[in-house]
């Protein structure tokens, strides 16, 4: 897992093999989006605001996703 600077969340990780993005949220929560590209991985690291990246790229483009 990786801490990133956001008002939302805390740390992300992501297992290439597998291609599963996993979050951990400030406020404690944690979940896993599967099949995610690893390019948008790595956008999300990048991007100015790690919160509205995860939620267009990767929840609305309807990832399955499960809390951990």
């Amino acid at each position: 897992m990786t801490p990133v600077d956001s008002t939302n969340l805390s740390a992300i990780g992501y297992d290439y093999e597998s291609g599963t993005l996993r979050i951990e949220f400030l406020k404690g929560r944690s979940y896993e989006y599967y099949g995610v590209p690893a390019e948008l991985y790595e956008g999300l690291l990048s991007a100015g605001s790690k919160g509205r990246y995860l939620n267009i790229y990767i929840k609305k483009a309807g990832y399955i996703y499960s809390p951990v």
